[in-house]
């Protein structure tokens, strides 16, 4: 199943043309530039915002179609602000039973017990909001989303207001829902590291439009794409833990196209993980390297290249059938001829294990 969503908006000088088609399964992040029109697409797709013309579709229900339009708290969502907008005056308990008050129990797919469990809030019932930290304000936010048995989670920047810590403190809930509930989430983020640690499929919006839409790993990789572009591009790789090296302290990670090396993290043998391989980290050589430091070494073919600027190319690998990233000199192009077709050797100086 799918979200099939078109909206037009026009608003002073603001224009929103956004017409997409994601699966109804996982995280979609809605990644752009600020003044994009991200938090506008969610808020039309809440139903906050009611322009002629628009259409949306969840799954088999229609929500928005020419003179159909299903207001906001008749459509089984839930919504994460940036800000918690808690009940001040309530404590957290109180807060999430207003959430779960709005559903018939006969359609309650997540229990309360759930949501308390998932986000880690048993110990806040009793407190106050004010008595809470940032991050926890957000944890008992996104708890009372749940609450209310969405058929679409819906969050817009939930983790601007935190500080670093705060974030890296309230990320693995985030990631707990998508492993254990089958809620579809829309993610709105100008985040590079939220998007490459949550996403599944990416809607990338550009000046008020939609410039592309897909599976996260080929989004970042597409050379027709801005995301390849910049001085963060990068590539994620699926992969699976295969094996720990007590005498080294290194983990190995299989993906189709070989073997990674990383530092030590203890995660259970088959556990699916995520790696983030930026294109700067990356280097290329027509021979295997044997009396080298690096340890992450791929035979790969050169899928499609383009010059930056003067002096850099960006070129697209194909490690197996795993896309990937490199960005060399353009004298090293040369001189490596390198081309489509061309089979080569990436060389990972860093890799990242993200979950």
């Amino acid at each position: 199943m799918t979200i099939d969503a078109r909206f037009h908006i026009a608003r002073g000088d603001f224009k929103l043309a956004a017409e997409f088609s994601v699966p109804a399964a996982g995280v979609t992040a809605v990644f752009g530039p600020s003044g994009c029109g991200k938090t506008t697409l969610l808020r039309a797709i809440a139903g906050l915002e009611q322009h002629a013309g628009g259409y949306l579709k969840v799954g088999e229900m229609v929500w928005q179609e020419d003179a159909r339009f299903i207001p906001p708290h008749q459509r089984p969502l839930g919504y994460v602000f940036q800000e918690a907008s808690l009940f001040e005056h309530l404590n957290v308990w109180r807060n999430l039973e207003y959430g779960i008050k709005r559903v018939p129990e006969a359609e309650r797919r997540v229990s309360l017990d759930r949501a308390i469990e998932l986000l880690g809030i048993g110990p806040l019932l009793q407190r106050k909001p004010e008595t809470l930290s940032g991050g926890e304000r957000q944890r008992v936010a996104i708890a009372r989303a749940l609450a209310v048995s969405p058929r679409l989670l819906l969050m817009d920047e939930p983790l601007a207001a935190l500080d670093e810590n705060r974030k890296q403190e309230i990320l693995p809930y985030i990631e707990s829902l998508h492993e254990e509930l089958d809620i579809p989430v829309i993610y709105v983020s100008h985040s590079a590291d939220e998007v490459a640690r949550l996403a599944d499929h990416l809607v990338l919006l550009e000046a008020g439009s939609v410039a592309a839409t897909g599976a996260i790993s080929d989004m970042l990789t597409r050379l027709d794409l801005s995301l390849a572009h910049g001085s963060d591009a990068e590539a994620l790789i699926e992969a699976t833990v295969a094996a720990h090296d007590d005498e080294y302290d290194l983990t190995y990670v299989e993906f189709s196209g070989g073997r990674f090396t990383v530092p030590r993290k203890d995660l259970p043998l088959g556990n699916a993980v995520r790696l983030r391989v930026a294109a700067r980290d990356v280097s290329l050589t027509l021979e295997h390297q044997t009396n080298t430091s690096i340890l992450n070494i791929f035979p790969a073919i050169v899928d499609a290249l383009t010059d930056e600027q003067a002096a850099q190319v960006t070129v697209r690998l194909l490690v197996g059938d795993v896309p990937m990233l490199a960005r060399v000199t353009r004298k090293s192009a040369t001189l490596l001829e390198l081309r489509p077709g061309r089979k080569v050797y990436a060389q990972a100086k860093s890799v990242a294990l993200l979950s």
